[in-house]
């Protein structure tokens, strides 16, 4: 079961095609090193990717770097740099964090830049069915009001949000109604761009999300994800505009994790409690990072502080011990199970059980970490040198298996 911000309850998973989930989740703007914000909705959504493929599922994970927008733009203007070197530099950077936090590569990793031509396809297409207009200056703006289910996922009454905009309706402004977003934007000086039948320019922001995800996974696909902070107005937009152009539902279920708080305050520059995953890697292995992110249940708001990553770094410890206890006695023993043992493992699988109820939970990692802690005493407890190769190995065995799911190593390269 997972919670569907759609509905704001609990459904039971069913997948649109048997066997398999498609899942996109909003990626990061390129043009910095990624903070440790944006590494809680990459841990979270690859452990639920992780665990989809434990159930037997194949997963077409899509998950974009947006590499075109203001602040790339704007960090390439001040570095005299083009906005694709410094987007390139960046997207090279967050590979490297993802892959020391073990967040597996995506299915594929798209860039807006590269689909530009989609864009442009699905803007015409909403302007021939009437859900989208150019403006005098060449600006293709969504006419919000015309998409009658507007506000179906963040749960915003329409007249509302128009109360909200009507203090800050801007003189010459070309929008027909102060609610409509735009989907193209015309070029200013030094900025890149791209020909378009309406100007020179290049694509709004949610725009690029809802053709990224039509092209690598389909009109209708199983789950969409990402921060809360996306909800409104990003998530919002991308219904509009995927369900107006496509016909068809855009996602069954949509995910959210909640926000990273540092020492109880919300993260930001200004504060000057802003931290890189790169910054935090110089004193942690990520390992411990990704450990402390799923320590909490994704849609619960997380404290970060440097007594809980301590905390997250000695229970990590104690996995990762365990396991190598095992494998280093497992090298000194031989011999078949005995009864004892099958007995043993047949209790063992109680661990298993727990863990999987806690993941089937809406993804529960807290307990099923804690289910995972219960294990290892369980180890801990019944495995001497006195066992037998088949036991520990298959205890061993089990302690990777539920580890792999959190994306957690407990195996010790072997050193060269």
């Amino acid at each position: 079961k997972l919670y569907n911000t759609l509905t704001k309850q609990k459904e039971e998973f069913v997948p649109l095609h048997e066997g398999k989930v498609s899942m996109y989740v909003c990626g990061p703007t390129v043009y910095n090193f990624i903070h440790i914000g944006n590494a809680r909705p990459m841990i979270v959504f690859d452990t639920v990717r992780r665990y989809m493929e434990y159930k037997g599922y194949e997963v077409n994970y899509v998950s974009n770097f947006t590499d075109v927008d203001d602040k790339i733009i704007k960090k390439a203007m001040e570095e005299g740099r083009t906005a694709g070197e410094v987007s390139q530099q960046y997207i090279e950077e967050c590979k490297k964090d993802m892959h020391d936090m073990n967040v597996k590569p995506a299915t594929t990793h798209p860039l807006a830049t590269q689909e530009i031509q989609g864009m442009l396809d699905m803007i015409s297409t909403l302007i021939e069915k009437g859900y989208a207009y150019a403006a005098a200056d060449g600006t293709v703006y969504y006419r919000t009001r015309k998409f009658k289910d507007y506000g179906k996922l963040s749960h915003k009454n329409i007249d509302d949000l128009e109360a909200g905009h009507r203090s800050i309706k801007v003189t010459g402004d070309l929008k027909e109604d102060p609610l409509d977003f735009v989907l193209w934007k015309p070029k200013k000086d030094g900025e890149p761009y791209w020909e378009s039948p309406w100007c020179q320019g290049r694509p709004g922001w949610h725009i690029e999300c809802s053709v990224m995800s039509k092209k690598y996974l389909g009109d209708e696909i199983d789950i969409h994800a990402g921060g809360e902070d996306l909800i409104f107005p990003h998530h919002e937009n991308e219904i509009a505009q995927s369900e107006a152009a496509n016909g068809v539902p855009f996602a069954k279920y949509w995910l959210h994790n909640a926000f990273l708080n540092i020492d109880n305050k919300k993260m930001s520059k200004s504060l000057g409690n802003f931290f890189t995953v790169r910054e935090i890697g110089e004193k942690y292995d990520l390992q411990v990072l990704r450990f402390f992110m799923l320590s909490a249940h994704y849609r619960s708001p997380l404290n970060f502080s440097a007594d809980l990553m301590e905390a997250a770094k000695s229970g990590l410890e104690r996995i990762v011990t365990a396991a190598e206890n095992l494998q280093r006695l497992s090298g000194s023993t031989v011999g078949e199970l005995s009864e004892a043992e099958k007995d043993l493992l047949n209790q063992s699988h109680a661990y298993q059980e727990k863990f999987e109820a806690a993941m089937d939970d809406d993804f529960n990692t807290a307990d099923a970490v804690s289910a995972v802690f219960e294990y290892v005493k369980f180890c801990n407890t019944n495995v001497s040198g006195e066992n037998s190769k088949a036991y520990i190995d298959a205890l061993y065995a089990k302690l990777k298996k539920l580890c792999d799911v959190l994306g957690i190593i407990v195996e010790k390269e072997a050193e060269i």
